[in-house]
C-alpha cells in the first residue's frame, strides 16, 4: 500500500451495540480494542473512538474504566489517556496506547486494523 492510499477498514460492531456515552470491548485481528462513544444523546450519535484495550502502565483493560470527554481512565491506578491520540494525560502511565482510525457507515462502526501510536 502506498502512502496515499487509505487503510482498509473492517466492521467492528454496529453503532447501536455501543452504549450511549459508553465503551464496548471487541477483538480486532487478535487485539482487544475499546470502542468508545462520547457525547451520545437521543438526538445525536456523538463521536466514536477506538483505542487498544490495555493500560500501558498496568496491562489491564481500559474498557473497564471511565470516560470523561476525550479521556479514558484506567480503573486500577487512575492513568488517563486521550482517546484521540492515545497519549497519557495523567500519571502513572508514561507510554501512549495505540489508537485506531474509525469511520461510521450505514450504522456500522468500521475500524482500520492498523493502529496509530
Amino acid at each position: 500500500m502506498s502512502g496515499s492510499e487509505s487503510p482498509a477498514f473492517v466492521k467492528a460492531c454496529a453503532l447501536s451495540d455501543i452504549p450511549d456515552s459508553g465503551i464496548l470491548s471487541v477483538e480486532l485481528n487478535h487485539d482487544e480494542v475499546a470502542i468508545v462513544r462520547t457525547g451520545a444523546t437521543g438526538d445525536t450519535a456523538g463521536e466514536v473512538f477506538a483505542i487498544r484495550d490495555w493500560c500501558s502502565h498496568a496491562a489491564v483493560p481500559l474498557s473497564e474504566g471511565d470516560v470523561d470527554g476525550y479521556t479514558i481512565e484506567c480503573w486500577l491506578h487512575g492513568s488517563r489517556f486521550d482517546l484521540r491520540t492515545g497519549k497519557p494525560t495523567g500519571m502513572p502511565a508514561t507510554q501512549p496506547v495505540p489508537v485506531y482510525p474509525v469511520k461510521i457507515e450505514g450504522g456500522d462502526v468500521l475500524i482500520s486494523p492498523d493502529p496509530h501510536s
